[in-house]
């Protein structure tokens, strides 16, 4: 996973509509059509982890003698314009939208379904 860049351009921080524990469903990309839980959201890329999919594998040396060489596969972020959240219950991807409740707490729900996400 690449570390965090604050650079001039990217300073800002991007206010994200996915959170972490969100189902998610990939729209674009070699995991086109997948599923996966969110195990991160980086909001100063604007990218999510996203659990099974984009692994990579990398071969690793051994660090000390004795030890042995390993393969390591894990997960790599992914842009968060290439993933919509996915409704469970419908078995549909929508997108979110944001609104104040009666109470005048902010809620996300589902524009497709309905269904309120938290």
């Amino acid at each position: 996973m690449p570390a965090i860049n604050k650079t001039k351009a990217s300073s800002d921080r991007i206010k994200m509509k996915i959170r972490k524990g969100d189902t998610v469903q990939i729209i674009s990309g070699k995991d086109k059509g997948k599923t996966g839980e969110v195990l991160k959201t980086l909001p100063y890329e604007n990218r999510v982890l996203v659990q099974g999919i984009n692994q990579k594998t990398k071969h690793l040396k051994p660090s000390q003698e004795g030890e042995t060489g390993r393969i390591e596969t894990k997960e790599f972020s992914l842009h968060a314009s290439n993933v919509m959240i996915y409704s469970t219950k419908e078995k549909v991807a929508s997108k979110v939208e944001i609104f104040v409740d009666k109470d005048g707490s902010k809620k996300r729900r589902l524009k497709k379904t309905g269904e309120l996400i938290d």
